[in-house]
């Protein structure tokens, strides 16, 4: 039940993550790296307005709520006791073991079925796994880098359409793409039950990664494409066998 899952949210995002940053204090850990998300500062951007560093949260759903609030805990630990807090918001991770929506979005560019979203123009940020395990490992011990939050992405926003033509072009076909109206996605998603899904499909969600580039001087290894490479071999070796 919704009940239960907003449960179990406080018990495992604020209330675990809160003994467990108790615990490392304890052991004389002196830096934690948090891992939190963009829905902390919402669900949506204007096209040409992505979420920066100063965007004031404003969480949409219990998940956002609870990570926000393990952010704030988190905060009051780290003063209190002299735990240094980092803490990244990411936006949609993707990368070998992916599941849910991109897992989907994979299936439906393999099939090869056509699409209707030609006329979408949106922007969306995303993190390949390797470029989020590099963005760790720099907060781990960069000086500047102690109580501060950083958003994150690849630092490469693309539209829906234009990602699922890089994932086709890494299964090596040819993307059909309709041009159907956003509107009449949005009127067929309401008629469906399907809102959310068209949202997430047709909507932006895009951040600003300047102060991680500006005070870090941090630059992703790897492009989005070297991200859809590995994520496309693995889903062709691992997962498309095991269905």
């Amino acid at each position: 039940s919704a009940a239960d899952t907003a449960a179990a949210y406080r018990r495992i995002n604020v209330a675990g993550s809160e003994r467990l940053a108790r615990a490392a204090l304890a052991a004389g850990v002196r830096r934690l790296v948090y891992l939190s998300t963009i829905k902390v500062n919402g669900e949506a951007t204007p096209i040409d307005a992505p979420f920066t560093a100063d965007t004031p949260p404003r969480p949409q759903d219990v998940y956002g709520e609870t990570k926000w609030q393990t952010e704030e805990r988190l905060r009051a630990i780290g003063t209190e006791g002299g735990l240094e807090i980092v803490i990244l918001r990411s936006p949609i991770v993707y990368g070998p073991g992916v599941r849910a929506n991109f897992l989907a979005l994979l299936r439906l560019v393999e099939r090869g079925l056509p699409i209707p979203l030609r006329q979408v123009r949106n922007r969306r940020s995303m993190i390949y796994v390797n470029n989020l395990a590099d963005i760790i490992l720099h907060c781990l011990d960069a000086p500047q880098a102690r109580g501060q939050t950083y958003l994150i992405s690849d630092d490469m926003d693309v539209s829906t359409p234009e990602l699922m033509e890089r994932i086709a072009a890494q299964f090596g076909r040819k993307l059909h793409n309709w041009p159907v109206p956003v509107a009449l996605l949005s009127a067929l998603g309401n008629l469906t039950g399907k809102r959310a899904v068209i949202e997430r499909l047709t909507g932006s969600l895009a951040v600003d990664v300047r102060k991680l580039r500006e005070q870090l001087q941090w630059t992703p290894p790897y492009t989005l494409d070297d991200g859809l490479r590995e994520t496309v071999r693995w889903y062709l070796t691992e997962c498309k066998e095991s269905a």
